[in-house]
C-alpha cells in the first residue's frame, strides 16, 4: 500500500549566534518542544546548512520556511510569503548563511525533485537586532514567538499535517532533526 500523505517538512532557517538572525531555529525548537506532530511533518533546524538542505527539500511535498524577513516593517511584524516574494528573506539574500536558500531550491528543481511554489511559504518575522552576537532574541521577537508559532500550525494544517500539544502523557523526547556532515 503506497503512502498517500504529503510529506511536510517544516524548515527554520538562520544563524543563533546572531540574536534575532536564530528566529527560525528558536521557532522549529519551541514547536517540537510543544507539539507532536503527525508522521508526515518533519521539523528541521536548518541552521546555516545551504546545500546540505537539498536532500531534506527533496523529499518533501510541501515546504514551510521559518526565518526573519527584511521587509520595511516594525521588528515583530509577521509575514507569509509565496513565490517571488521570497526573494525578501533574510535567508535569500544579505546572508551570513553558506549558500543562499533561493540557489538551493533552485538546484533542487533543476534535479526535478521540488515542491511545487504553491506548496512553499516562508513564514518570516520582521527582525529587531540580527547583527550583534548572542544567542538569545531580542525582547520584541521574543514576545512574538507564539504568534508564529500559531502562524506555523495553521500553515502545517492547511497542507495536511496535523498535531497536539505535548503533556504529561506526551511527553518530548525526540531531538529535531538535523542532518549528518558530510565530511
Amino acid at each position: 500500500m503506497q503512502n498517500t500523505e504529503k510529506r511536510i517538512l517544516v524548515l527554520g532557517v538562520g544563524n543563533i549566534l546572531y540574536t534575532d538572525e536564530g528566529f527560525g531555529v528558536r521557532v522549529i525548537e519551541e514547536l517540537d518542544q510543544k507539539y507532536e506532530f503527525s508522521a508526515n511533518v518533519e521539523l528541521m533546524d536548518g541552521g546555516t546548512l545551504g546545500t546540505k538542505l537539498m536532500g531534506p527539500i527533496m523529499e518533501a511535498d510541501a515546504l514551510v520556511v521559518v526565518d526573519i524577513v527584511l521587509n520595511d516593517g516594525q521588528p515583530g511584524d509577521i509575514h507569509r510569503l509565496l513565490g517571488s516574494d521570497l526573494s525578501k528573506s533574510l535567508a535569500f539574500k544579505n546572508s551570513m548563511h553558506q549558500t543562499d536558500l533561493l540557489d538551493v531550491l533552485a538546484n533542487c528543481k533543476l534535479v526535478g525533485q521540488c515542491p511545487e511554489p504553491d506548496q512553499v511559504v516562508l513564514v518570516g518575522v520582521e527582525p529587531q537586532d540580527y547583527e550583534t552576537m548572542s544567542t538569545g532574541l531580542s525582547k520584541a521577537l521574543e514576545a512574538r514567538l507564539p504568534d508564529v508559532m500559531r502562524t506555523v500550525l495553521k500553515e502545517v494544517k492547511g497542507l495536511g499535517g496535523s498535531c497536539r500539544e505535548r503533556s504529561v502523557d506526551n511527553p518530548s523526547g525526540e531531538k529535531v532533526y538535523v542532518p549528518r556532515s558530510t565530511h
